[in-house]
Formats: C-alpha cells, sequence, structure tokens
C-alpha cells in the first residue's frame, strides 16, 4: 500500500497523455480529410506530413498512453478489490468501457486514412472529435462528485453538454462557412 499513491499518480499522468492523444489526432483527421480536396502539389506534401505526424501522435503517445493508463488502473483495482463494489466505480468503468471502444475507432480511422481512404466528411470528423470531451466530462464528474451526485441529475446534465456542445458545433460550421479562413 505504501506504493498506492505512486501507481494513483501515474495512472492519472498516463490518462491525461492518453486523452491529449484522442483530442488531436481527429483533428489531424480532420487536417487530412481537408488535404484531398487541395490541389497538386498541396495536397500530396500536406497528405504526407500529416500522415507523419498522426503516425507519431498515435504510437508514440496515444497507444502507450493507453495501455499503461490502463495498467496502472488494474493494479490500483487489483490493491483496492473493494473499489469494484461502489456504483460510481462501475459507473466510470462503464465509460471507460466507451473510451476504449472511442479509441478502437479512432485506430480504424487512422488506419483507413493512412491508406488514402476516406469515408468521413471534415465535418462529421469535428463532430467525432467531441466524443472524448464528453467521455471525460462524465468520467471527472463522476470520480470528483461519486455518491453525491443524483443520477438523474447527472444524465441531464450530460445530454445538456451535449446539446450544448451541438450548438457550438453548429455555430462554427456556420462561420466556416461565410469565412472559409477561419
Amino acid at each position: 500500500m505504501e506504493y498506492y499513491l505512486y501507481i494513483k499518480s501515474l495512472h492519472l499522468i498516463f490518462v491525461i497523455t492518453w486523452f491529449a492523444g484522442l483530442f488531436y489526432i481527429p483533428r489531424l483527421f480532420v487536417y487530412q480529410i481537408e488535404a484531398f480536396s487541395k490541389d497538386e502539389p498541396e495536397k500530396s506534401i500536406l497528405g504526407k506530413q500529416l500522415k507523419l505526424m498522426a503516425k507519431r501522435l498515435w504510437f508514440i503517445i496515444t497507444w502507450p498512453s493507453a495501455v499503461l493508463a490502463v495498467l496502472f488502473a488494474l493494479v490500483l483495482l487489483h490493491l483496492q478489490p473493494g473499489l469494484l463494489s461502489l456504483p460510481w466505480m462501475q459507473v466510470k468503468l462503464g465509460f471507460v468501457v466507451l473510451l476504449i471502444a472511442y479509441h478502437v475507432k479512432c485506430h480504424l480511422i487512422f488506419k483507413e486514412l493512412q491508406i488514402d481512404v476516406v469515408k468521413w466528411t471534415s465535418n462529421h470528423m469535428r463532430l467525432w472529435n467531441e466524443g472524448s470531451t464528453i467521455i471525460l466530462f462524465s468520467v471527472i464528474f463522476l470520480v470528483i462528485v461519486r455518491d453525491a451526485v443524483n443520477w438523474v441529475y447527472g444524465v441531464i446534465g450530460i445530454i445538456l453538454f451535449s446539446v450544448i456542445l451541438m450548438l457550438g458545433f453548429k455555430m462554427y460550421k456556420r462561420i466556416r462557412e461565410k469565412n472559409p479562413e477561419a
């Protein structure tokens, strides 16, 4: 137990770097998708550079951070198995499963873009980018507030937060349509 706080610190550090990667990779996807509509040689130059940036981010930061965050979480749960019986921890682990699914889907998108397969629009990818934000907000509030949170208010809060994100996205889309340089 003397190492518990060190392991918890390492877990939090790698959660933070994992989220950093998950926040940035969809932005790189947006730029990659938009590069496909450019004329040559700009298309090739941007495409090559953005693929390299995405590859480095994904395999040097995001994947190792995900693996280490989960590894340290498993160690923490092994040291404190009673946490698994707490309702807030069970809900948190549900969000972790969602986060892993989000990560895997990002990996599939990454692989497609690396071979120049574009199935998403840049606007859809901007919207996709908000998934990790919603998961992060949910987990942080859940961990900090724990049992004091009323589940009904929590669900309503996440829905309202999602609606606000969608409205912000639509406003930004309108601004971009009026001014493509924004």
